[in-house]
């Protein structure tokens, strides 16, 4: 089923938080994943990113690509991504809002002096047994619902103040 992109973006994105990443890196996994469902890759490489967690290349991607971009001289940059994260990292590498380019032996070139150009997309094709996964564990950033959850301050209050 086609989804919007924003959609997907904040779906992925919170089932990489509820799955344990850190919030930066699970908002760069939802950028990548929807570059990574655009481009028409397996949406295995995003399940098994999920699944390893809290480690893997939804956490060591984005360290790894600013740590490149902080190498920089005169807005450009180089360096090369470790292997074990390649099923994910040309999703991510082309999610980067700089002009950027991996080559096969996991060389990146960034040129942070140049925007990268965007093509619109606006609907994602999603399988219902990914967006299934996916909800699960994005629930487990919810509260559970009890009394002592709402004195905590969860949900709507005890008051309805309209």
């Amino acid at each position: 089923m086609t989804r919007s992109v924003n959609e997907v973006m904040v779906l992925a994105t919170k089932a990489a938080r509820g799955a344990g990443a850190p919030p930066a890196q699970a908002a760069q996994f939802g950028a990548a994943a929807v570059v990574h469902l655009t481009a028409g890759r397996d949406v295995a490489a995003l399940d098994a990113a999920l699944a390893a967690l809290p480690e893997g290349p939804i956490v060591n991607l984005p360290l790894a690509l600013t740590r490149i971009a902080e190498s920089q001289v005169e807005g450009i940059a180089t360096g090369v991504l470790d292997p074990e994260d390649s099923p994910l990292a040309q999703s991510y590498v082309a999610a980067l809002p700089c002009v950027a380019a991996l080559t096969e032996s996991g060389t990146v070139h960034l040129d942070l002096n140049r925007p990268a150009p965007r093509a619109a997309v606006h609907r994602v094709d999603l399988a219902e047994e990914t967006q299934a996964a996916w909800t699960a564990l994005a629930a487990a950033l919810l509260v559970p619902e009890s009394e002592a959850s709402r004195l905590s301050g969860a949900g709507a209050g005890l008051t309805d103040n309209d």
